[in-house]
Parts: C-alpha cells; sequence; structure tokens
C-alpha cells in the first residue's frame, strides 16, 4: 500500500493536512527530517505511515508512559499492531514484547529513551533492523526548552551503537529558533529537512481576565459549560486540591492530578477523565504531556504558567479535534511570585555546570517576563503568542478576548508620571502594591510604617480608580518604562527610559476597554448558537448526534478504551449530517476507515438508519 491508501484504510481520512505528504515523503525517501507543527496538527501520523512502508522497525522515542499508552492504543484500534516498552511493564512483559518485536510482530515501538543503552534493549536493536529513529517531544532535547530531560541526550549515542544507522526524525509543537537548532545540532542530524508548519491554532479562542475571585470565575465557567471536558490547570498541588474539592461539593463531575498523589490514583484519575466518566481535571502542569484526548473544549489555567512555551503547550490541548475551544487564563499578581519561587528552587537541571545552570535561570526569568506581559496586553493575543515562537501576523485575529473588545485610546501621561516620581522618590525601595497606595492615599499601617505618607506623590492620584493605577502600572512595565525585580520582594525599580516620562519628553497612551462586556457577551451569545463543539446542527442532527454518542460509549465500554478512540466528535458530526445508509455512504465520513469500517459501521450504520426511519 502507498501512503494514501493507509491513510484511508487504517485512519479513515482522503487528504493530508499542510505539510504532513512532505514530511513523510522526506522520511520515505531516506531524509532526516523535523517537523514542527503545533499540537493537533497531525505529526504523529508522519512518523507512523512511513514506518508501516520501510523494511524494518520504526522506534519512537517518547517521554512519557501516557503518550505511549495513548498513541499504541489508537494504533491498535486502528488495526496497527504496535508496542511500547517502558516502566509501566513488568519484567515477563517486557521480555514477551521484546520477543514479538525480534519475530517482527510490531513496525512501530515506542519506548522511553532511558531504556535505550540498557543491555537489554541495545542487544535487541543492534540485531534488528532498524528503520527509523522518530524523535516525539523533540524540544526535551534541549536545556533551553520547557521541558528539558538529560535522558533524551542517550539518543544519539543509541544511534552510533547502532551497526547501520537509520533515518531520524524528530517532532514538536513548541520550539523557539534556539530550541530548533538545539534539535539539529544534539541529534547531528545530517542534511535534514525541517519544516514549521505553522504555530497557530485557529479554531482556539484565547482570553486574559483577573477577577476579584478566581473561583466563583471558574465556577461561573462551569456552569455555563454544562457536560463539556476540560481542564482547569492550577500552580500548586495545594491549590489542585482546594479547587477539585470545592467544585466537587458544588456537584460538578470534576478528578484531580499531581505528583503527590499515589501512582495508582494517578492512573486511576486520569482514565476517569479520558473515559469521559468525569469530564472535568484539575491538575498541575504534571498532567496532560500525551493526553490525546480529542472532545477537550475548554482549558482554564487558575494561575499563570511559567513561560509561553508551557502556556501554549497546555492550552493547545483544548480543541484537537480542530473544532471550537475556549483557552482561559484568570491571572493575579501572586502568580509572578510563585513562578519566581519555582524558578529559583528549580532542581531539575543539577547535572548542569554552575555557570551553564546560571543561564537556564536567567533566560527563566526573561520568558516569565514574556508570559506576564500577555497578561498585560490589550494588542491580539494570538498574535503576542505567535509572534514569541517567530510568526508575524495582522494583528487581529477575530478569535481573542482582546479582539473582541472594543478599544478606545486613554491619554495616561499624568497618572504614568504620578507612579514613576512616585517610586524615584521613595529611591526605588518597595513594591508595586506600596507605590499604589502610595499615589492613591491610602491610610494604611504599611504606609505609616514606610513614611509614605510623606512622600511628595501621596495621594496625588486619589480620584483615579485603583484597577487603572493597576492598569497603567502594566502598561509602564509592557513599556519598560518601569521594571520590577525578579525576586520575593518584587521592587519597582526605574528604567533608562524613565526619565522620559518624568520629563514629560512623550505622552503615554494607552488602548482600554470601552465595552468588554457587551464584548464578552456577544462572544458568548455566539458561543451558544454553536450546539456541538462550535459546529451549527440542525435539532434533527442534535438528536442524531447523541443517539450517535451513547452507542460510541457503549462500544468503548465493551472494548475498555476512550470513547474518542472509537470515534471522534468531529467523526460523529459529520456521521450526524451525512446521515450514511451504506458502506460507500459510511467511508465518505471523515474518520472511518475500512478497518474501523468492519469493526464498527454495521452499529452506527443502523443506529443512522433507526433515527431516521419514519
Amino acid at each position: 500500500m502507498n501512503q494514501y491508501e493507509i491513510l484511508k484504510k487504517y485512519f479513515g481520512y482522503d487528504n493530508f493536512r499542510d505539510a504532513q505528504e512532505t514530511l513523510i515523503e522526506s522520511i520515505l525517501s531516506g531524509r532526516d527530517t523535523v517537523g514542527i507543527m503545533p499540537t493537533g496538527a497531525g505529526k504523529s501520523l508522519c512518523f507512523q505511515i512511513p514506518a508501516l512502508m520501510m523494511e524494518g522497525i520504526t522506534l519512537v522515542i517518547s517521554p512519557l508512559i501516557s503518550l505511549m499508552k495513548d498513541q499504541v492504543g489508537s494504533l491498535n484500534q486502528a488495526g496497527i499492531h504496535a508496542a511500547y516498552l517502558n516502566s509501566s511493564l513488568t519484567m515477563n512483559q517486557y521480555y514477551k514484547a521484546l520477543e514479538f518485536a525480534r519475530q517482527g510482530r510490531y513496525p512501530i515501538i515506542y519506548v522511553a529513551p532511558e531504556r535505550l543503552v540498557t543491555e537489554e534493549f541495545l542487544d535487541f536493536a543492534i540485531h534488528t533492523r532498524i528503520a527509523m529513529v522518530a524523535v516525539d517531544e523533540a524540544h526535551c532535547v534541549s536545556q533551553w526548552g520547557q521541558d528539558f530531560r538529560p535522558s533524551y541526550l542517550k539518543i544519539v549515542e543509541f544511534i552510533e551503537l547502532l551497526p547501520q544507522r537509520p533515518v531520524v526524525s524528530a517532532f514538536t509543537a513548541t520550539a523557539t529558533k534556539e530550541v530548533r537548532d538545539d534539535i539539529l545540532d544534539i541529534l547531528q542530524l545530517r542534511d535534514p529537512l525541517v519544516m514549521t508548519t505553522g504555530f497557530d491554532r485557529s479554531n482556539l479562542y484565547f482570553g486574559v481576565m483577573s477577577p476579584k475571585d478566581r473561583y466563583a470565575s471558574v465556577k461561573n465557567y462551569l456552569e455555563r459549560h454544562p457536560g463539556e471536558s476540560g481542564i482547569i490547570y492550577c500552580l500548586t498541588r495545594k491549590v489542585v486540591e482546594e479547587v477539585c474539592e470545592k467544585l466537587r461539593q458544588e456537584g460538578f463531575g470534576v478528578t484531580r492530578y499531581h505528583a503527590g498523589l499515589s501512582d495508582q490514583e494517578r492512573r486511576q484519575n486520569q482514565d476517569d477523565f479520558i473515559y469521559d466518566r468525569l469530564p472535568v481535571m484539575v491538575a498541575t502542569n504534571a498532567f496532560g504531556m500525551g493526553i490525546d484526548k480529542s472532545n477537550v473544549r475548554f482549558v482554564l489555567h487558575y494561575g499563570m504558567p511559567k513561560n509561553m512555551e508551557s502556556y501554549y503547550q497546555e492550552a493547545g490541548r483544548a480543541g484537537r479535534d480542530g473544532e471550537a475551544a475556549e483557552c482561559i487564563l484568570f491571572y493575579a499578581g501572586q502568580d509572578v511570585i510563585t513562578n519566581q519561587f519555582f524558578i529559583d528552587n528549580n532542581q531539575d537541571n543539577q547535572e548542569l555546570d554552575a555557570l551553564t545552570r546560571a543561564l537556564v535561570q536567567e533566560r527563566d526569568r526573561e520568558r516569565l517576563r514574556k508570559m506576564t506581559f500577555y497578561c498585560f496586553t490589550n494588542e491580539c493575543l494570538r498574535d503576542y503568542i505567535l509572534r514569541y515562537f517567530g510568526e508575524y501576523g495582522s494583528n487581529y485575529c477575530g478569535n481573542c478576548q482582546n479582539c473582541l473588545t472594543q478599544f478606545e485610546d486613554v491619554d495616561v501621561t499624568e497618572i504614568a508620571r504620578g507612579i514613576v516620581g512616585c517610586v524615584k522618590a521613595c529611591r526605588q525601595r518597595y513594591g508595586v502594591n506600596v507605590i499604589l497606595d502610595t499615589v492613591h492615599g491610602a491610610n494604611t499601617a504599611k504606609i505609616r510604617q514606610y513614611r509614605m505618607n510623606e512622600n511628595p506623590h501621596y495621594g496625588e492620584l486619589a480620584k483615579v480608580p485603583t484597577y487603572r493605577l493597576r492598569q497603567v502600572m502594566n502598561y509602564l512595565q509592557l513599556r519598560q518604562l518601569l521594571t520590577v525585580t525578579n525576586d520575593e520582594y518584587a521592587i519597582v525599580k526605574l528604567t533608562a527610559d524613565s526619565r522620559q516620562v518624568l520629563e514629560g519628553a512623550e505622552r503615554i497612551v494607552m488602548r482600554m476597554a470601552k465595552e468588554q462586556e457587551r464584548a464578552a457577551r456577544e462572544k458568548e451569545e455566539k458561543k451558544k448558537k454553536s450546539a456541538v463543539s462550535g459546529v451549527e446542527l440542525t435539532e434533527a442532527e442534535q438528536k442524531l448526534f447523541e443517539r450517535l454518542r451513547v452507542l460510541r460509549t457503549e462500544i468503548a465500554r465493551e472494548e475498555k478504551v476512550p470513547p474518542y478512540i472509537v470515534f471522534s466528535d468531529k467523526t460523529l458530526i459529520s456521521m450526524s449530517k451525512i446521515r450514511p445508509c451504506d458502506k460507500a455512504g459510511m467511508l465518505k465520513v471523515s474518520g472511518v476507515g475500512e478497518f474501523k469500517y468492519e469493526k464498527y459501521g454495521e452499529r452506527f450504520l443502523a443506529c443512522v438508519g433507526e433515527e431516521i426511519s419514519p
């Protein structure tokens, strides 16, 4: 079979997406290949399809057990024999899998990087034809990446020990230029094809909110999206426990995940989420990599992550089926301090020398600063993300909070002068809250203790609302007219450009939301018009879709697999619109291949027939 026949038979698609075909042809020609593709763009197919066509075994290097299990489970469901080798297997299971691999039963084997140079695995690999080594989540090889894993450095050592060098491919969803360069250098790729398809996920809506009560905002969001599957990311285990318990007491179907739970509970909770028994997962960033759940309709961040790479990777777990999904970040100033603490106490890079460790720490602080600016900007949020990864757009996407908010230009020169003047007068000794309380004229014990009530700018901006003062303070940082130290106390400091504000060298003009509440309501109404995953369905189509979901759940329980592995929501929506009445019609449905038709087709045809029969 050629790649097009494999695509249809096993995966149910008629056409490749952008760049998939080029990447596949590059691998099949024997060329090292790098694909940088956004989450949900189908990068797995780029190495899975060549693996079925090449002579020998493809080894997929993968960092997490959950990622391996999910992908191997999906392949087996599609009729492709695959296996994984990691610490979750008993020794008997491990040796049995190796023996089956020697017999040629598996064209694809997923393996943890730590296993590569063990005696047993090396013996297998040296005496077996390895056609390709595919490095998944390739950013893990770079110390400048957000998920550096020293075990990934074993990959090159392993390849050098093989009697014949295989094709090497590498794939990732998030990589800055520095990380891309590291992937090429560290993996020692030879004349590779490097293809970046772009980082944009147009189906995702982005928003940032700074509510007084984050929990109330999250609860309100869940009430407005009943039954939808989503992830709520929290910065610490303690917050995960608190939020999960509160939501559970309120009657929401939630579960939790963090590194402090036992392995058994983490597995159980993850399964409850994946199998749709509990639709909402509350978790730290320990959860998510390798979770290919296609029907996640929202990702809420109950706190700001430490860098854009982490945020975009976590947000990207929404809408993997290509349908509409929402990514909302609930920001508070304390998030900066919490993340700074994580950076200062990072134990992940102990194997690096002191100088390199200091460089990595400084890079982490800079990335935190850019993540913080994302929460302040009034520009297009999608454009901000894409510019971070080196892409430049029109600064208007029409599908983020800022683009859907009406703005007006406001002259804040006098407010800015008062804030900067206060920082200078107190000789740059205090934090944001003290500065803002001073210019607002607060009569608190701390203000009196620091004698800030004697500052010449005390009470100068008493008539300006506190929220506006904070907006201007954030904007001054964004423009680098002020800066805040990266330490526990977060002291406000002047910059080389602060003098421009004090001397009135230029007007300070901010874009501020004019009708934010109305725009938010319009966004919500727009969403309500679309019944399922942002796709408009008629009443009859909606009814059929619900019946198909019930059937999918029954089959998933019978086969002990997650529902989305049987068919995705996108496939069921397509089925509801096409309403196939025979095999030929069913094979026109996106996501239905010949193998899955043989397994499930008749049951779904019968369900469609029952619904549309008079």
